[in-house]
């Protein structure tokens, strides 16, 4: 049990026998440190100005992350589109994986792994694509980043040393 994404600082809130068994949202309110570079990427990656609230929750496990995501739909979306999107935005991508249609993620399943899984849902009542991804943050991190950087910067395949998953802790 651990907080991969709290660093190595001692602080008594994130002893292992304090957060044990429990659950807590932490800089609740948009003041997480990586949300502007949430903004940044949404923004460039849509062509307009996005804004986001974004409240992690500390979950006692040493690696992986859970993210619920919603985002409203287009008037007049239709689910089999908005799947197509998906499917072509991460077609070829070794280390992404679009789940089949009503299959979810769990954090056990990237354990140690680079890939990010993804599940996608449409909620017609409230308008709204819903999406779960996992991945373990210690890989799928900066640390697997460097890696992928490093090969082709390098002239490697990208997946080079990625492919095993690793497993400590």
């Amino acid at each position: 049990v651990g907080t991969s994404g709290a660093g190595r600082a001692l602080k008594p809130e994130l002893l292992a026998s304090e957060i044990a068994g429990s659950a807590s949202a932490y800089a609740v309110g948009g003041v997480h440190r990586h949300t502007p570079e949430v903004i940044q990427n949404l923004t460039a990656a849509g062509g307009r100005n996005a804004s986001v609230s974004f409240t992690p929750v500390l979950v006692p496990m040493s690696r992986g992350i859970l993210a619920t995501s919603t985002a409203r739909l287009a008037p007049g979306a239709r689910a089999a589109e908005v799947r197509a999107a998906w499917e072509d935005a991460y077609a070829g991508e070794e280390f992404v994986a679009l789940l089949p249609e009503g299959s979810f993620p769990k954090t056990a399943d990237v354990v140690g792994s680079n890939m990010a899984l993804i599940g996608l849902a449409i909620d017609e009542s409230a308008g709204r694509v819903v999406t779960v991804t996992a991945i373990d943050n210690l890989v799928k991190g900066t640390a697997g980043a460097a890696i992928q950087s490093a090969n082709i910067a390098l002239g490697l395949p990208e997946s080079t040393g990625l492919t095993v998953n690793g497993v400590a802790p």
